[in-house]
């Protein structure tokens, strides 16, 4: 696959969110992404959502663009060609990312002695070793606490696993920066990046441990409303709801503009001695006077309408929609969009498919490819890399020590 990380070679050992969506991010920039696995899958192999044959379209999603081996990972001899290919020489290689532990035979201090220079990411639950996933993580953030309706007592958990992924791609700048250093220095790396540091860097960037700790004050939960800025959701006269957000002067203007309510606005501002132009957290001093305008001229208007006086006015909003209602009827997720194109996956059949999402002017973005077969990449990794010979590698495949595709 061409792209800016063409020649980059990384090797993955990893399960679940975070360290795969890392992988795949350089797979899908041109980098060669090995996936290992154990011999008939590893933990997430068969995570839902499941195909009626039960093929896992989670597994396919995540390993897009990427090359698979399946060794025995408890065998010595399965260990010793795992510990090759992690730092098989070559200057574009001798990267490895997982978030497996790293101890015994995947401990850095092992696996440096075969590579000086390595460079390793290592992805883990908290910084002090504990487990932790999205999930449990999440829970701790606050998050939970103040997402949902207003005066709901009780904590609502968040669909996406929005930690993992914002991991992935921090794992996947760790080992760029690691590589830059190694380039400038020669010197190898041992990173780690633990799941909760990743959640606790962005609540902080937010502002939010600042609020607690400075103003001793707890977040309360708005239901939809945007806090600190204008923004929420309305109901259209034939019952589709939508989103209109106003945080700069240029929004809220054009906001006021498409629903009427410029006079009115520029009435409540003088009765309230508030800035509603200039000053975004006015707007949502002030949203409970605000929002029934807004309100009343949704309820006066279809979807139809109102995309079309919207859109021409510079309204900043959104549709809520499905997932299935955004794959039928949204042209961001089809192929009107260059970053999709409908591939063939194996097992599964054709479907639609992101590249990456980063089009750099030159070389554009790679087309995306799929996801490999277990093991699909076994033999040519062998011979490639690590120069097996075919009668080694039949050797292995009679031992059980390395598997292909299904049909091996």
């Amino acid at each position: 696959m061409n792209g800016p990380l063409n020649g980059m070679r990384i090797i993955e050992g990893s399960a679940f969110v975070a360290a795969p969506s890392g992988g795949m991010a350089l797979a899908q920039l041109g980098a060669e992404v090995i996936r290992f696995d154990p011999i008939g899958g590893g933990l997430d192999h068969q995570r839902w959502p499941l195909t009626q044959d039960g093929v896992s379209l989670y597994w396919a999603g995540l390993n897009k663009g990427k090359k698979s081996i399946q060794v025995d990972l408890r065998s010595g001899e399965g260990q010793e060609l795992l510990q090759e290919l992690i730092t098989a020489s070559g200057e574009d290689a001798g990267y490895f990312l997982t978030n497996f532990p790293a101890k015994g035979w995947l401990s850095f201090d092992n696996l440096r002695q075969h590579r000086e220079d390595l460079i390793m990411l290592n992805v883990i639950g908290n910084h002090d070793g504990t487990t932790a996933l999205d999930y449990t993580v999440n829970s701790a953030m606050g998050y939970p606490a103040v997402t949902g309706p207003e005066g709901f007592d009780g904590v609502i958990n968040h669909v996406l696993p929005a930690w993992d992924i914002v991991c992935g791609q921090t794992a996947a700048m760790g080992l760029l920066a690691a590589g830059r250093h190694r380039d400038r220095t020669g010197e190898g790396q041992f990173i780690q990046l633990a799941l909760s540091d990743v959640a606790l860097s962005a609540v902080a960037a937010l502002g939010h441990i600042a609020e607690a700790q400075m103003l001793d004050s707890e977040r309360e939960r708005i239901g939809n409303d945007l806090y600190g800025a204008l923004g929420r959701d309305y109901e259209t006269s034939d019952g589709r709801r939508i989103i209109a957000v106003a945080i700069t002067s240029k929004q809220w203007k054009a906001l006021c503009s498409a629903c009427e309510m410029t006079e009115a606005m520029e009435t409540l501002a003088a009765k309230e001695g508030l800035d509603l132009i200039g000053n975004e957290g006015n707007r949502f001093q002030a949203r409970d006077q605000i929002h029934p305008h807004i309100e009343a001229w949704c309820k006066g208007h279809d979807f139809d309408e109102i995309r079309k006086i919207w859109n021409g006015l510079g309204v900043c909003w959104g549709t809520y929609q499905t997932f299935k209602e955004l794959v039928e009827g949204d042209k961001r997720a089809s192929e009107a969009n260059p970053m999709f194109a409908t591939i063939y996956q194996p097992e599964i059949g054709e479907y639609l498919t992101p590249g990456s999402p980063l089009n750099f002017q030159d070389i554009g973005r790679g087309n995306p490819l799929p996801a490999p077969r277990l093991g699909e990449h076994t033999d040519e990794i062998l011979t490639d890399i690590l120069n097996l010979s075919g009668h080694e590698i039949g050797r292995l495949h009679d031992k059980n020590i390395v598997k292909g595709f299904i049909n091996d």
